[in-house]
């Protein structure tokens, strides 16, 4: 069984820190410049054994029609008529079936239950930040079979993002390339979504809120900045993501200093601890950071209150995929980066031990890959990238493996 529970009593009853008694380490970090990428010949990564079975990865069943279709369209307008359609779907897919009602979905399946950061979830599979920016399909998502979903990344400033086109498929790698640069709703106008599905009880799964800096506040006033989104969003969600490793801002991932992020975290810890419940935090961090830089800075998120991390964002380092990339930016995601996430997840948990939470994501694209990061660390996992190749029936293909492996 996946129940392994790496929470301290006070975590379990949702005081984010309590984290700060789980640090084993001496002394305090250095001041860590968390900017040699992996591409950097000072640095070397190990690679993990195991890799996704499948590049590109088979959709699996209607999607095996369908995604030849929207394929055709422009990447981004793909996603936006996907999540159109999981706009208007929800109701009819969110009514348990006879199947699911007698308690025979794998995806709520005993074997797979969990429960983190005092949070029960139904099984360790969760949607990836970036799908579903503005919080507009939730009941759509629990319908897949996700565990938990993540929201965002939302800003405290209504944004654009960047110019488009700012997707890119690349099939013969099972990845995208996407330069989006947080383009969402707002805060306010997120809140109030989810402030409707609250008072729906429509919400049957955890719900995590990714939270990033707006590209109109200047960098020394960030900490400010994070502060007014979870002001606004935090008690809606059931744990928040602080996310300071997106290579689509300019500027963010500066923020991966010790001091800078270490002053984010606590300024959003100060509306968190005079909640009735303090919700857990997480900071994503990036795959780009030298192995060093890395766990300084997951050491800094950790003593400022945090209960863990999620690994990784995407990547800059375009060097493995194998379709021609000259000339492009952004981030890379899907199995291309999955050796590099991997390997800086189990180098996280060997380093932090047992008790902080890790969520593994980039570059699940099947059982496999998933049991590889749940194999080097992960309490939790998600998707992203993996489902746009895969298909809705992906989480339950996927899941239905995960518990066979059990």
């Amino acid at each position: 069984m996946i129940c392994t529970q790496r929470t301290s009593a006070a975590a379990a009853a949702g005081h984010a820190p309590a984290r700060r008694r789980v640090l084993r380490h001496t002394g305090r970090p250095s001041r860590s410049h968390c900017a040699k990428v992996a591409g950097d010949p000072s640095t070397s990564h190990p690679v993990p054994a195991l890799s996704p079975s499948s590049v590109p990865p088979p959709a699996i069943g209607l999607w095996r029609i369908l995604r030849p279709l929207l394929f055709r369209l422009e990447a981004e307008r793909a996603h936006q008529l996907g999540l159109l359609l999981a706009r208007l779907l929800p109701a009819a897919l969110t009514a348990p079936s006879g199947r699911r009602h007698a308690g025979s979905d794998v995806a709520g399946s005993a074997t797979l239950a969990t429960r983190v950061m005092g949070l029960d979830f139904p099984n360790p599979l969760g949607l990836a930040a970036g799908v579903d920016k503005d919080a507009e399909a939730l009941g759509f998502w629990q319908a897949l079979g996700f565990g938990f979903v993540e929201v965002g990344t939302v800003t405290a400033l209504r944004q654009p993002g960047n110019p488009r086109p700012r997707v890119f498929r690349l099939p013969p790698d099972g990845a995208l390339i996407n330069r989006m640069g947080f383009p969402n709703d707002g805060a306010d106008v997120v809140a109030t979504r989810i402030e409707r599905l609250r008072q729906q009880e429509t919400l049957r799964v955890p719900l995590a809120i990714n939270i990033g800096k707006s590209k109109a506040t200047p960098a020394a006033d960030a900490a400010a900045d994070y502060r007014r989104s979870f002001e606004r969003l935090g008690e809606l969600a059931d744990f928040v993501v602080v996310n300071v490793s997106s290579p689509n801002t300019p500027g963010l991932r500066d923020l991966q200093s010790v001091d800078q992020l270490r002053g984010i975290v606590d300024a959003v810890q100060t509306p968190n601890q005079t909640l009735a419940r303090p919700r857990p935090l997480l900071v994503k961090l990036a795959p780009d950071l030298a192995d060093a830089d890395a766990l300084a800075c997951a050491r800094a998120a950790l003593q400022a209150g945090c209960a863990g991390l999620v690994v990784s964002n995407t990547t800059v380092d375009f060097s493995t995929a194998t379709t021609a990339t000259a000339g492009m930016s952004g981030g890379l995601s899907g199995a291309p980066l999955f050796a590099r996430s991997t390997a800086l997840l189990r180098l996280l948990r060997e380093s932090l031990g047992s008790s902080p939470v890790l969520i593994g994501v980039g570059g699940v694209m099947d059982a496999a890959s998933a049991n590889a990061k749940l194999a080097a660390g992960a309490d939790l996992i998600q998707l992203y990238t993996g489902l746009i190749y895969g298909g809705p029936a992906l989480p339950r293909t996927l899941l239905r493996g995960l518990a066979t492996a059990r």
